[in-house]
């Protein structure tokens, strides 16, 4: 049984909590937030015992930590819980830029504790599907992937819009898009981004497009104030695929081969779909491994640096930069 404290109780801890409920080797026992009042509503919901400071819930029997704050305290908190034992799953993305993503990475290696960034797709059974049929009946070389998500009915007091909490469309959608084109094309030789603001601070829409090392590309978007698709392609040199919005949470997809044939995958996920990328992390536990073979820290630290480099061109800066 592995024992997960949480630290913070916003939505997504409330779909970490569902996805726990469905696995029998784990359980919520401990939970943390700056508001007291969320604690024990999440618990009175969920379970797990309160705890009045991280420190306290860090002290406690836990084995593992899922950080759930926003990305402005993830790198605080995961060096935290790595100093106390604690194994980490940390939420997307996991910290503000590559350089604290590496400070990280060095307390991790230190600690030989196990660290994953919290990148849910690839452990849906839609994505895992998909990457085994391929292997039989492949699209050949991969050389473009197209996607992205802009969703425009987002209350405007979210902290999607925070300067401060690290907003902005890249940080909050774009960490999605640029795991796609890395996982689909390889490492990113090239990126290049033009960005929308709302007034001067935070990226409302955000455009950027990649060249990848083996010659792929990308054309990748994430915004606040249209209303995007939310669906992927990606095209190979025998056919192309289409993952159906929301690609992220991936349920179907539909495979278009040169030769005529087409190719249904239909697999829904079940208990809101953090449970699959949970399960995961739990056997990297039990085997004993310090880092994900799927979401490596090679993985998360091309992606950070990609949106980086995307925000260095849109001129996107935060506090403490």
């Amino acid at each position: 049984m592995t024992k997960f404290g949480i630290i913070g109780c916003g939505r997504i801890a409330q779909r970490f909590a569902e996805g726990i409920k469905a696995l029998p080797g784990a359980k919520l026992s401990a939970v943390y937030s700056r508001r007291s009042e969320s604690v024990a509503a999440f618990v009175a919901a969920h379970g797990g015992q309160p705890f009045e400071s991280a420190e306290a819930l860090l002290a406690s029997d836990i084995d593992a930590v899922y950080i759930a704050t926003l990305p402005d305290s993830h790198a605080a908190y995961s060096i935290a819980a790595l100093r106390a034992g604690k194994h980490v799953l940390c939420e997307k993305p996991a910290t503000v830029n590559l350089k604290q993503l590496d400070e990280v990475l060095a307390v991790a290696k230190e600690t030989r504790l196990l660290f994953m960034e919290g990148m849910k797709p690839p452990f849906y059974p839609l994505y895992q599907k998909l990457k085994d049929y391929l292997l039989t009946d492949p699209i050949g070389k991969i050389g473009y992937v197209r996607a992205g998500s802009s969703v425009a009915d987002i209350d405007p007091t979210h902290p999607n819009f925070s300067h401060e909490l690290i907003g902005g469309s890249l940080m909050q959608i774009g960490i999605y898009e640029a795991f796609l084109a890395i996982d689909w094309l390889g490492k990113t030789e090239i990126v290049q981004a033009m960005g929308r603001f709302n007034g001067t601070q935070l990226d409302m829409f955000s455009v950027f497009q990649t060249m990848h090392r083996d010659g792929g590309y990308a054309q990748l978007y994430a915004g606040f104030d249209v209303h995007g698709k939310g669906d992927a392609l990606i095209c190979g040199t025998l056919g192309n695929i289409t993952i159906h919005k929301n690609w992220w949470n991936p349920a179907k997809a539909t495979i278009n081969y040169l030769d005529g044939r087409t190719v249904e995958l239909d697999e829904p996920f079940t208990a809101g779909g953090l449970n699959y990328e949970i399960a995961h992390f739990c056997g990297l536990i039990k085997a004993s491994k310090a880092e994900s073979d799927i979401i490596s820290y090679e993985m998360s630290r091309q992606m950070i640096a990609m949106i980086d480099e995307a925000r260095r061109q849109v001129g996107l800066v935060y506090p403490g930069e």
